[in-house]
């Protein structure tokens, strides 16, 4: 009866590894790695692939390599998925060193304009993720991770966490639905995620579900910074329960709205005028409000429309929005300078402080820009005017003009 041999990855996918694994119960250890760079690599190469069989206390059986010119935390990975794959029981795990520059943290209330979204198994686009300035990366397990993919995925995402710098960006993982989802939060909780993306929520018990299970599991790993979340809304049903869902926990930071899946629930097309999504939308950004946390607007997916795109972000800014995903690099710089204010605005925020700084020395609570009325500030920013000059009311009578 021929042995059975269990494989992870493309033999055809460049910046990777393809992996195939024979268990035996005798025989040693057999390592067999095929490397265009066999000069400069095989012996970081055995290595690797000889602690990691270790590290699973393996004893027996062959282990095939072609290197593609991927990375050695991936190439653990991958060994670890087939390992497991021949034997379902084992519970060990074979971990990269946990770098310095992956241990930063993050914080409730920060910029999150920008969550750049890369396949949890395409290891070459997480690389130089950081460098384009993102305020998060979206290292995902679900739609973009083909189910045969699942498992390695989880173990590059999980690897990439103890590896990869960054450069600051928030460090998000959008897990999968139910039991896979459950089993992808075992994975990434203990290595420094800052925020789970949950997808395809539609109660509130959904949510308070990965909750309950992420404090287990910081729990018994001794992890004591908090775990956000962000629930994704792609359905009807979840946009009608948007504020209990944006309710549901306390480590909920934001939620935010899906309208490829939305839209297809309701039965429409996706446009870029927006028509069809605008209650949903709104009720998405009602909801955050009222919970007081963001509201994350959707991805705009033609990559080469940039006018379509800062036309999408403005739009989302009127309506409440604070962030949009991105499927691209490139979509990040048009983002951020659409969300920033232009100098009218400082112009105006300057003089308003200026303004009510001099009203609270006079005792007075409301200025005048032009035929404009504005109260005290609110929401933690500066008054919000459209045109004129700045003015202290008085009394209802005189003024201080500025």
């Amino acid at each position: 009866m021929p042995k059975k041999n269990y494989t992870s990855g493309n033999p055809k996918t460049k910046s990777d590894f393809y992996i195939e694994f024979v268990p035996a119960n005798s025989g040693g250890i057999k390592i067999d790695i095929q490397s265009k760079t066999r000069v400069l690599h095989l012996s970081k190469l055995e290595s690797t692939s000889q602690k990691t069989l270790t590290d699973l206390k393996i004893k027996h059986g062959k282990l095939s390599v072609l290197d593609n010119g991927g990375q050695y935390f991936v190439l653990m990975a991958r060994i670890e998925t087939v390992v497991k794959a021949a034997h379902p029981t084992a519970i060990t795990e074979s971990l990269p060193e946990f770098q310095k520059h992956a241990k930063y943290k993050s914080k409730l209330d920060r910029f999150r304009r920008s969550r750049l979204y890369i396949p949890g198994n395409q290891a070459k686009l997480m690389l130089n993720a950081g460098i384009h300035q993102p305020d998060a990366v979206i290292l995902d397990l679900e739609d973009s991770v083909t189910p045969s993919e699942k498992d390695a995925a989880r173990l590059i995402v999980r690897n990439a966490l103890r590896t990869v710098d960054f450069f600051g960006a928030e460090r998000m993982v959008r897990i999968n639905q139910g039991e896979t989802g459950l089993k992808d939060l075992k994975g990434v909780i203990p290595h420094n995620v800052h925020l789970i993306l949950v997808p395809k929520v539609e109660t509130a018990d959904e949510v308070k579900l990965v909750d309950e299970k992420i404090k287990g599991i910081c729990k018994k790993c001794d992890r004591k910074e908090p775990v956000f979340l962000m629930p994704i809304l792609e359905s009807a049903k979840g946009i009608l329960n948007s504020l209990e869902i944006a309710k549901a926990s306390n480590n909920n930071v934001a939620i935010a709205i899906g309208l490829e899946d939305y839209t297809a629930d309701i039965g429409v097309q996706r446009t870029n005028m927006g028509h069809e999504s605008l209650f949903a939308r709104s009720q998405v950004v009602n909801a955050a409000k009222t919970a007081g946390i963001q509201a994350i607007d959707t991805v705009f997916s033609d990559v080469n429309d940039e006018d379509g795109l800062r036309a999408s972000v403005r739009e989302a800014k009127e309506l409440g929005f604070d962030g949009k995903g991105c499927i691209h690099p490139r979509q990040i710089e048009p983002i951020h300078e659409e969300y920033a204010p232009d100098t009218d605005e400082i112009e105006k925020a300057k003089k308003i402080v200026l303004a009510f700084d001099e009203a609270q020395k006079q005792g007075l609570g409301v200025v005048s820009l032009g035929s404009k009325m504005i109260d005290a500030p609110v929401s933690g920013g500066v008054p919000r005017a459209e045109s004129g000059d700045l003015s202290i009311i008085c009394g209802g009578d005189a003024d201080v003009v500025f």
